[in-house]
Order: C-alpha cells, then sequence, then structure tokens
C-alpha cells in the first residue's frame, strides 16, 4: 500500500514512524512541501496529489502555524478533508494532527506556553497512545474536531484524538537526534535559550534513549494501523469503532 508523506520542510523525516510504516510493507511517497531556499519565505504554490492515490497519509511537522493559512496550507487542509470523505486514514503529527483538527472542523490557536523536551501524557487508552514519555516541540494546540476522541492530554494541550479512521498527535514519536539538531541549528536554539532549556541535553538525551524511543514508536504506529487505520464503518465525523 502507498503512503503519501506530506514533509513540509527540508529538516524533517518520517524518522521511525516511516521506518516502522516501511517494516509494515508500506511503500513511501514523500511530497516536500517547501524548499530549503524558502525556508524563510514559506508561502510557495504546492501541488497536492488527490488523496485517492493513496491508501495512508502522513503529514508531519512544521516551523510554521496553520493559522498563517497560506494557499499551500489552505491546499492541504483540502487534502485532509477530502481523505477523510472518502475513509483514507490520515495519521497527523504535531503540526499535522494541528491541520488534520483543522481540516475537520477543529480549531487551532497559541497554546499557553511552548511544550519543549519531555512531557508524560494523560491516557484513556494506553494501548493506542501510551503515556510516554514522548518528545514536544510545539507552540500551537488545537481543539478536537467535533465528533472526535479525544484520547490523551497533558496540562498544557489536548495529544491525541481519533476521527474516522484518522489519528492525530500533538508529540513527536518520529523524531531523531539528526532532525532535533537541525530543527535547534535553524531557529530552534533561540526558542530554548528563551525557555531555559539546554538543546545539547535534549539531543544527547534522545540519542541515549533511542532504543526506546523507537520501540514507543513503533507500538504506537502498530495500533494506529490495527484498530483505528483498519476500523470498519463510514468515515461520518464520528470516531471509529475502537476495539479492546
Amino acid at each position: 500500500m502507498r503512503v503519501l508523506v506530506i514533509v513540509h520542510d527540508h529538516l524533517s523525516t518520517a524518522g521511525h514512524v516511516g521506518e516502522r510504516l516501511a517494516e509494515r510493507g508500506y511503500e513511501l511517497d514523500e511530497l516536500h512541501v517547501v524548499p530549503a531556499e524558502r525556508y524563510t519565505n514559506p508561502d510557495v504554490d504546492t501541488a497536492f496529489p488527490p488523496a485517492g492515490n493513496y491508501g495512508l497519509i502522513l503529514t508531519l511537522g512544521s516551523p510554521w502555524s496553520v493559522t498563517r493559512r497560506n494557499a499551500w496550507i489552505e491546499a492541504e487542509l483540502a487534502l485532509l478533508r477530502s481523505a477523510h470523505d472518502a475513509g483514507t486514514p490520515v495519521l497527523g503529527i504535531c503540526f499535522g494532527g494541528q491541520m488534520l483538527a483543522a481540516a475537520l472542523g477543529g480549531e487551532v490557536a497559541v497554546a499557553p506556553r511552548f511544550e519543549l523536551g519531555w512531557s508524560r501524557i494523560a491516557t484513556d487508552d494506553p494501548e493506542l497512545v501510551g503515556p510516554g514519555p514522548w518528545f514536544q516541540f510545539h507552540g500551537d494546540r488545537w481543539t478536537p474536531p467535533p465528533g472526535a476522541r479525544e484520547v490523551a492530554r497533558n496540562a498544557c494541550a489536548s495529544q491525541a484524538f481519533v476521527c474516522g479512521r484518522s489519528l492525530g498527535l500533538q508529540f513527536h514519536p518520529e523524531l531523531t537526534p539528526e532532525v532535533l539538531r537541525a530543527w535547534f541549528d535553524h531557529g530552534g536554539e533561540e526558542v530554548a535559550a528563551g525557555l531555559g532549556v539546554d538543546p545539547d541535553r535534549l539531543v544527547a538525551e534522545l540519542r541515549a534513549e533511542l532504543p526506546s524511543v523507537r520501540e514507543r514508536a513503533r507500538i504506537l504506529v502498530d495500533a494506529f494501523l490495527d484498530r483505528v487505520a483498519a476500523a470498519e464503518g463510514p468515515n461520518d465525523g464520528t470516531p471509529a469503532h475502537m476495539s479492546a
């Protein structure tokens, strides 16, 4: 089965999530939205393929906000709506989760504080979305769309929701030390300095925890594929039936 992987910037990758999808036999087709030379001026025109060309869509994080609502953000929102209407599963991560929420009628706004670093979350369904710890790197948050089932949260933001065959995540199960280092090198260090956080320490912690990080990502991807994406029933905006 083919997966459309929406990579919004040149620094990010599907990481551990893409690795597990490939291990499960999925063929990953990457669409790069903003080229490296437009990183500081990301208002580009991007053509998105029809959702029906793919069996699954994975949309990743971004240094920009959904509230920017430029041409490619509007085009991606339309793609995610059409995917949902057609019953095509979507896995949205961080910005991608916020895009999924907005596409299905939720809201995205500035969070009460910027989350950067490790966080444990409260989860209603630990076999789908475990308590972590998960890595956070975001300044916005979503309001879950109508009919969605919020699965997890922390004091700052909703952390996961299911709507139909789709799953939105606020944290970063895909993250590798190399990508985190690149994020810090391209503006993230200023964010970290403002929060009193040491980027080198966070990169080192992520590297030291790689076996556990990969395993948590593997469990999460498997649960998404087996319990959410594979759920039966119409994608009418109501939560998919969640079996134990």
